[in-house]
């Protein structure tokens, strides 16, 4: 597997990416289908410096994305610790899968709910593009829930259409359909 490695606010050292690499590298073994793997190194100005470094990696597995990010006080504890999440995610992508080719259920736990600050309404900072996908409710589900994000926009396989798909404060699905007029 080759890791695209960048890195924002910081130098990539060699001995970084020698870290990553023996790291993060293996985690093919236990997937095959990787099609492009993603890792940004980052350091930010915080008060706090167990926050300061960040790293955070994308894995696309024929369409399913997979994303960890964590951080520490130093770049080789937080690969570390997204290392350990990253195999997480691989294992429970795994099972998901495993379980949908046996038709058994799957056991779904929501995650825990965010805890937002209320601040002043704010401007758009940032703008993201992404592919959309013809997929149905339940993979769309399994995506958001392996991207670790409260909502996630696809396209419906019950008529194609743009939904989107959100998670409750009471640990449950909503789902948006627009009405066009």
């Amino acid at each position: 597997m080759e890791l695209k490695i960048t890195g924002k606010n910081t130098e990539v050292t060699p001995e970084v990416r020698q870290y990553i690499q023996k790291r993060l590298g293996k985690l093919d073994r236990h997937l095959t289908n990787i099609l492009e793997s993603k890792v940004e190194i980052a350091e930010e100005k915080t008060r706090s410096p167990q926050h300061r470094f960040i790293v955070q990696v994308t894995f696309d597995c024929n369409g399913t994305l997979l994303r960890g990010e964590e951080r520490a006080e130093d770049f080789p504890t937080a690969i570390d610790k997204v290392a350990a999440v990253m195999d997480r995610l691989i294992a429970d992508y795994k099972g998901k899968r495993y379980n949908k080719k046996g038709n058994t259920s799957i056991a779904r736990t929501a995650a825990a709910p965010v805890e937002t600050s209320e601040e002043d309404t704010g401007k758009v900072v940032k703008v993201k593009q992404f592919s959309v996908k013809l997929m149905t409710e339940d993979e769309a589900i399994e995506q958001m829930e392996l991207l670790g994000h409260d909502f996630f926009l696809f396209l419906n396989n019950n008529g194609g259409k743009l939904n989107l798909l959100y998670r409750r404060k009471d640990k449950n699905y909503g789902l948006i359909e627009p009405k066009y007029d």
